[in-house]
């Protein structure tokens, strides 16, 4: 008896990867939701690329979905406006998901770059917040395979290369090797936390042909006239069921679905924010003269002094 229970437990605690964990839970739940679960990231470098669109909903989505099955924070490195604060608080199936997102932004590669180099001191000032915050879990001996709560869960970078490809005080060689130190510091988070790392690019051409190369895993999503189809490794989306019985889906309302229909997977209360507009407290003004709306958002604080606090 004493036999099989360990088994069993070893059996339950083993940790899984990708479509499988996408798959034990479907298993536990509803096998119907299989077609409505998003893609699992692994360890290293994912990149997901976009036809027709940015992705933004797509890209908050993967980074809510991650966050319900992992304990820790997100650290979000952004540019060309993908950390929006509206989208995500639409579509958030709890408000205390974007609690857990830290957000620092770069206006230029300079400014973009610096805020990767300081993401390990953010990492740092971020755990010492967390455990002064928490004193009964400080000093405590933790299992070698479970998550903490304080640790960085997940790395997002969209649009890589838009600040490098758009700097007009960058020559070609100079972008080049600013995206390039760039990629490899991600790349050495990615070892070091051994956590995801999430990134974007804008355009697929010749100088973003090192993103593609430093990646560990691609996504690719198109939108089709039934909704966005993801292809990947282990993952391709099927169909778009709907509650009516109906095979479509707008691309917005798809999103929201599928991270509610987590949610409730996981055990989290589905919440629906006061406001789907952070509340305004002032303005701000950037290195470069652009007016900013300051919010009491979290996810409008950014990590480092680069780039329109």
């Amino acid at each position: 008896m004493g036999d099989d229970s360990t088994a069993n437990r070893l059996a339950v605690e083993q940790p899984t990867r990708g479509a499988d964990h996408n798959q034990s839970l479907a298993d536990q739940a509803d096998p119907a939701t299989d077609e409505l679960l998003l893609p699992s990231l692994d360890d290293g470098i994912t990149l997901l690329d976009v036809d027709g669109g940015r992705g933004v909903s797509l890209l908050q989505s993967l980074v809510l979905d991650h966050l319900l099955l992992h304990d820790g924070p997100a650290f979000w490195v952004d540019a060309n406006g993908h950390a929006t604060t509206t989208t995500l608080a639409q579509i958030a199936p709890s408000q205390r998901l974007l609690d857990r997102i830290q957000v620092a932004r770069g206006f230029t590669a300079y400014q973009h770059y610096g805020a990767v180099c300081d993401l390990p001191a953010a990492v740092s000032q971020s755990i010492r917040e967390s455990t002064a915050n928490n004193p009964t879990q400080d000093g405590q001996p933790a299992d070698r395979d479970a998550e903490s709560p304080y640790t960085p869960s997940l790395i997002v970078a969209p649009a890589i290369d838009v600040q490098y490809r758009a700097d007009d005080t960058l020559g070609d060689r100079h972008a080049n090797t600013l995206q390039a130190r760039t990629l490899a510091r991600l790349a050495t988070y990615a070892d070091g936390y051994d956590i995801p790392v999430l990134i974007t690019r804008c355009t697929i051409d010749e100088f973003t042909e090192p993103v593609a190369t430093v990646a560990d895993h691609h996504l690719e999503c198109e939108q089709t006239r039934m909704g966005p189809r993801i292809c990947g490794e282990e993952f391709e989306t099927l169909v778009y069921p709907v509650d009516d019985g109906a095979y479509y889906q707008t691309t917005f309302a798809y999103w929201r679905q599928l991270l509610a229909a987590r949610a409730t997977e996981v055990g989290v209360e589905p919440t629906t924010p006061a406001s789907s507009t952070p509340e305004d407290v002032g303005t701000g003004v950037t290195a470069e003269g652009e007016t900013l709306t300051a919010t009491t958002d979290p996810l409008l604080d950014a990590w480092t002094a680069t780039g329109g606090r």
